[in-house]
């Protein structure tokens, strides 16, 4: 049995839900000090470093003329784009875009009758980075990655969008990437990847200039380069393996329930599916369909490792309790696969996204459903947010007194100072109030 199911309240339930309670982990440690190494080495050397790199791991004849994508390429890439894809992109792009455009925050202002004026000013960061990985040397291209990452940073003004991603043995990008990213206003793309690229995006080199945000998913080595620039640049989060949780009840459809644990387990061996149900025999029937399914899958050896070593199946005593463990895990995905799903909404405190029904796979919101697909994982969605416009945005505070606002809050602004022995912040105030006395 590929997944042995448990009763949530058995020893075995109760080890399984304590190990997802606690799931969050850095990138994989093993890398960090060649990471560092990378970056360092990017700062000191720029150009001369990332070309080295980007010639031993991905394209050996690169030169520095080709790291750009030309408009040559750019142009020549819609000729290699099928209409059917075609089609799919621009659905894509305009469902995503429509979502985002709800999410832009405005500018306000608050007046008080003493003339004191305050508020907040909303403005975007001056560049933004996406990275997108090379998908098996370029033969899966993840087109989804560059419209979700840059249609929001597009709807909240950015000036400049960079995207960065390995070129094949060749030297070339996938044309799909370079027509999805022209089709979001992004020409700026550089051929280059990995922890070269971040470096490259967070300290600039003679050839690409340095952004404000990064965001975009990797392997362990994007993942801690992110992290370890995180600071001097913001990055989108700190993405752990991909995970769903589905809650069942006992007329769900096993079949459906299994198709989306392998959508995810096909992600990577360490991809996290989870099924919370009330029925034994939904239990026993989803794992009868998991097997069945496996063999028709191209990466069932990824799939079966991950359910294997990973896949969690637990009986509950009702919905209740799995809504309730299903807060306590926070997950990436959740789907309710309930009758009437939108009346258990409301009990749902921590979840990325959250799918509601038989027919609202996992996989409508990766690619054309409009909300965003990066979202948090390993329980930080008890902190965190799906990526969107407010990623690329940053906030000032306004404060403007008048002067008699000034006088009506001089004596407060005094007390205050002084009890945390700033005699200075004190003393500003004191200097205003001597020259309106005299």
């Amino acid at each position: 049995m590929i997944i042995t199911p448990y009763s949530s309240s058995s020893p075995e339930g109760r080890q399984h839900l304590a190990g997802l309670a606690d799931r969050f982990q850095l990138a994989d440690s093993s890398c960090r000090q060649d990471v560092a190494d990378i970056l360092n080495d990017i700062k000191q050397r720029g150009d001369e470093a990332l070309l080295e790199y980007t010639r031993k791991f991905d394209s050996p004849n690169m030169t520095l003329d080709q790291l750009k994508v030309t408009d040559q390429e750019l142009e020549a890439a819609y000729s290699q784009v099928d209409n059917d894809l075609m089609a799919s992109i621009t659905l894509a792009k305009d469902r995503i875009q429509t979502f985002h455009e709800r999410e832009m925050d405005d500018s306000w202002i608050l007046t008080r009758e003493d003339g004191a004026i305050t508020g907040r000013l909303v403005r975007p960061v001056t560049s933004a980075g996406l990275y997108v990985p090379g998908g098996q040397g370029g033969k899966t291209p993840l087109v989804s990655s560059v419209l979700m990452n840059g249609i929001p940073a597009g709807i909240a003004g950015v000036g400049r969008r960079v995207m960065v991603t390995p070129p094949n043995e060749k030297g070339s990008v996938n044309p799909a990437l370079l027509v999805a990213a022209q089709e979001i206003g992004i020409t700026e793309i550089y051929k280059t990847g990995s922890a070269w690229a971040i470096a490259a995006l967070a300290f600039g080199t003679d050839s690409i200039a340095p952004v404000d945000v990064i965001v975009g998913p990797g392997n362990q080595y994007v993942t801690e380069a992110k992290r370890q620039v995180a600071g001097r640049i913001r990055i989108d989060m700190i993405a752990g393996p991909s995970e769903v949780l589905i809650i069942a009840y006992e007329f769900a459809t096993p079949a459906f329930i299994a198709a989306d644990m392998l959508a995810q387990a096909e992600h990577d061996p360490q991809a996290l599916a989870i099924l919370l149900t009330t029925s034994q025999d939904m239990a026993n029937e989803t794992v009868k369909e998991l097997e069945e399914q496996l063999s028709r899958l191209s990466r069932k050896d990824i799939a079966r490792k991950s359910l294997a070593e990973r896949g969690v199946i637990l009986i509950t005593s009702d919905v209740d309790e799995a809504i309730d463990l299903a807060n306590d895990i926070a997950i990436e995905h959740l789907e309710l696969m309930l009758e009437a799903p939108f009346e258990w909404l409301p009990k749902i405190n921590h979840a990325g996204a959250i799918f509601l029904g038989n027919y609202s796979p996992e996989a409508c919101g990766d690619y054309v459903a409009g909300p965003n697909h990066v979202l948090p994982t390993m329980g930080t969605a008890r902190i965190s947010s799906a990526l969107g416009v407010e990623t690329f945005l940053k906030k000032s505070s306004l404060i403007s007194y008048s002067r008699q606002a000034f006088l009506n809050d001089a004596d407060h602004i005094m007390n205050l100072a002084n009890l945390e022995g700033l005699t200075a912040h004190a003393h500003s105030v004191v200097e205003r109030l001597n020259k309106i006395e005299s």
